[in-house]
């Protein structure tokens, strides 16, 4: 059973011009520890922001800016914001070659497409496999996060597109390897569903027809949060390396010490 969350020290904000921001701190561990407020942030891009945005972002003391989107991304949404003072990492969690028919049917195809590439199932199939997919194949980025997580990159703020997917599976994989609660994780992972916090769909016909509600439902897979893809990437790492402490050590080669002081640096004191 999904428990329920502290609550954050202050108002979490709502950004003009970026979706699905939030803190995680409050997090807790299974060691009776919770993640720090003010430590590890997620959200949808930034290349929307506001003056107004920028400057609340400016003063949360960053340090990086972890971007999972490819090529194809910038494209659509366009680069960050600068924010002075923080550096900004690009590591793309996905090929922008990867499905790009699939994603020009979904912003320009008809019902009858959409039915074909989404319908029974497998809109949500695409997901969990790309779920699965993530983890299996992109060790080496997510080693590279959790490693500059632990030298000196926090406060961080992590993004994809929409703050869901890339960036979700990102920041569950950081709340693991400090020992957060899985129910815990998946509760904040869930919380993209909001909706002040859903990715804006961007589709060529925006008339009652090209946003009915059966195309709103066949995209539905794709632009929410499910609990089914969360579980998958878990399932991925049960099965792949046995269990989490495996998957850190042989799969993201990340020694004992280097999670030490990642839970020094996200997690409140013992």
């Amino acid at each position: 059973m999904t428990q329920q969350l502290p609550q954050t020290p202050s108002t979490e904000p709502e950004l003009a011009g970026v979706r699905n921001f939030r803190d995680v701190g409050g997090l807790p561990t299974v060691d009776g520890r919770r993640v720090r407020h003010g430590r590890l942030f997620r959200s949808g891009h930034l290349a929307h922001a506001t003056a107004e945005d920028s400057a609340f972002l400016g003063g949360l003391g960053l340090h990086t800016v972890f971007d999972f989107r490819n090529e194809a991304d910038h494209r659509l949404d366009g680069a960050d914001i600068e924010l002075p003072g923080v550096r900004n990492v690009s590591i793309p969690l996905s090929d922008p070659a990867d499905g790009a028919e699939f994603w020009r049917l979904v912003r320009d195809g008809d019902l009858d497409q959409l039915r074909s590439i989404l319908a029974d199932g497998k809109g949500t199939n695409r997901m969990i496999a790309s779920y699965r997919s993530i983890i299996l194949d992109r060790t080496a980025e997510h080693s590279r996060v959790l490693h500059a997580l632990a030298e000196d990159s926090v406060p961080a703020l992590m993004h994809c597109a929409a703050g869901k997917d890339r960036a979700g599976l990102s920041i569950a994989v950081s709340l693991l390897a400090v020992g957060v609660e899985r129910d815990a994780i998946e509760a904040d992972y869930l919380k993209s569903n909001d909706a002040h916090r859903r990715y804006k769909v961007r589709r060529s016909d925006t008339s009652t027809d090209g946003m009915s509600a059966e195309v709103v439902e066949l995209l539905n897979p794709l632009f929410g949060a499910h609990a089914d893809y969360l579980a998958a990437a878990f399932a991925t790492i049960d099965e792949t390396w046995g269990d989490t402490d495996r998957y850190f050590s042989k799969g993201l080669k990340l020694a004992p010490e280097t999670r030490e002081r990642l839970r020094d640096r996200l997690l409140d004191e013992a």
